[in-house]
């Protein structure tokens, strides 16, 4: 008897068909990826899986358990870690991981073998909250808490979103480990290195599955989906050049301290106008705190910085006004209408209401979105979302924008989208400052700083960094570097 068993499974939201006649298998002990683009079906497949949605048409059954009819057996052979943050960001870690203990009717103490691999590396951590968590950290803290009742199928929806490369490599060693107690895992992933992880994938595209075969043979024959032609750009960027003695942004000595605790410690910069910069490093290393600190929302413990020629520490709200901002958290209004969303941003910056009527139909037909003028953004796909977020965030022409992991989750093809429209915005002369977990956009960048303990380990072109430190590509020099970190990804 297989582990999953789905069979004609169908699932709609009032006129949108998510999932269509889907049907697969997973057999015990198998590692099985379910992957597709952004508004597949995967998270309804999921959700169905572990009977918190109800198909409209179809079976399905875990360990033999038909997930309509014997919902009670079903939640208690499966763990499940949604996409979206599951824990309790107000509750520790030992908290959070007794709650889901008491919910499925045991104790930490009866399931500890059975997490005792993952939980071990956090558990001196046991009293802080989650929400002070690096995401590394939280990614172990769900997964113990979705396997302390010992279940025998784990469900995994984008495990590794927002997670740096050297923490997802982590997390997939502790899954594979538990392939070996015949614990059949189910996944779907953005990232291809993850996807060839896995024994077999189902290919989900519209609500229905287009391919069931090895990473290799679904990755080949839908390589226009999951391995887009590279973006063709020169070197130089043309805005670059022509500004190149142009500095957006000047950082010298900067420090952010906690107490004793120094976040940022003693990092200095420049960027140019027009300029492709990554901010790179792992989780916990300084980025976020760094670019808060850029962007006006926190004031520096020592050292000088500027951004579009504004001091940082006492001009913060001019800087607020002349920046773009995306956050690592969707940066919109969900119950607001797309145009709502553009008049609503266009107006806190300032905006004549005509230029942003005409500016406004302009970006619709760019976006390919003219015809969702009307909808509510909360019932777009993740990728129209994030590109929709960027476009909002630079409409008011900023001298610069800062991106926080603006593609976490996007699928390939809609990450290679969203890159043209950065290009785009470098064309013109606004300077991009972005920090990401994907090492193939790193490579788009025309330079790049790696933190590392809070410090800047190290600066430069792609191409000069990788002759640096004598690696095959970025993804190595980053490993590299971030191996070397002394201090906790906390």
């Amino acid at each position: 008897m297989n582990a999953i068993e789905v069979k004609h499974i169908s699932k709609t939201y009032g006129s949108v068909r998510a999932l269509d006649d889907v049907s697969f298998s997973v057999g015990r002990g198998e590692v099985f990826g379910l992957i597709g683009p952004d508004g597949a079906g995967k998270t309804s497949m999921f959700r169905i899986l572990c009977s918190l949605l109800l198909p409209e048409g179809g079976t399905a059954a875990v360990d033999g358990f038909d997930v309509v009819r014997q919902m009670r057996q079903v939640r208690s052979r499966v763990g499940y870690m949604p996409g979206r943050f599951s824990l309790y960001q107000d509750l520790t870690i030992e908290e959070n991981l007794t709650f889901f203990a008491t919910l499925f009717g045991t104790t930490v103490e009866e399931g500890y073998d059975s997490i005792k691999a993952i939980y071990s590396q956090i558990e001196r951590f046991k009293d802080r909250k989650a929400g002070a968590l690096s995401g590394g950290m939280k990614q172990k803290l769900a997964l113990s808490c979705a396997l302390v009742h010992q279940p025998s199928v784990l469900l995994l929806d984008e495990p590794t979103t927002g997670v740096d490369p050297v923490s997802r490599k982590e997390l997939w060693e502790l899954l594979l480990m538990l392939k070996d107690r015949n614990i059949t895992i189910m996944a779907s992933t953005p990232y291809l290195d993850e996807v060839r992880c896995c024994e077999r994938v189902a290919f989900l595209d519209n609500g229905r599955v287009r391919g069931i075969g090895t990473p290799d043979s679904i990755l080949t024959e839908f390589s226009d989906i999951f391995n887009p032609p590279g973006i063709d750009r020169d070197n130089t960027c043309p805005a670059v050049t022509q500004h190149q003695e142009e500095p957006v942004i000047e950082v010298e000595h900067l420090v952010k301290a906690f107490g004793d605790f120094r976040a940022v410690d003693d990092i200095s910069f420049t960027v140019r106008k027009g300029e492709i910069f990554g901010f790179l490093g792992a989780n916990g290393a300084g980025k976020t705190t760094a670019m808060h600190m850029l962007t006006g929302l926190n004031q520096p413990t020592s050292g000088t910085g500027r951004v579009v020629g504004y001091d940082i520490r006492t001009e913060y709200e001019q800087i607020k006004r002349h920046i773009g901002y995306m956050s690592q958290k969707f940066s919109l209004y969900e119950d607001l209408t797309v145009a709502e969303n553009i008049r609503l941003f266009a107006g806190i910056y300032g905006m004549d209401d005509k230029v942003i009527a005409s500016k406004t139909d302009e970006l619709l037909e760019r976006l390919q979105l003219a015809d969702h003028k009307n909808t509510l953004v909360k019932s777009l796909p993740p990728g129209w979302k994030q590109k929709l977020a960027f476009s909002v965030s630079i409409f008011h022409e900023p001298g610069v924008v800062f991106l926080d992991e603006p593609t976490g989750g996007v699928d390939p093809a809609t990450r290679r989208q969203f890159w043209e429209l950065i290009y785009d915005a470098a064309h013109r002369g606004i300077t991009v400052f972005v920090t990401t977990h994907y090492m193939d956009e790193a490579e788009y960048c025309d330079r790049i700083s790696i933190m590392v303990d809070g410090k800047i380990k190290a600066i430069g072109t792609p191409d000069a960094l990788k002759k640096e430190f004598k690696q095959p590509d970025m993804d190595h020099v980053f490993t590299y570097l971030a191996r070397q970190a002394t201090r906790s990804s906390d």
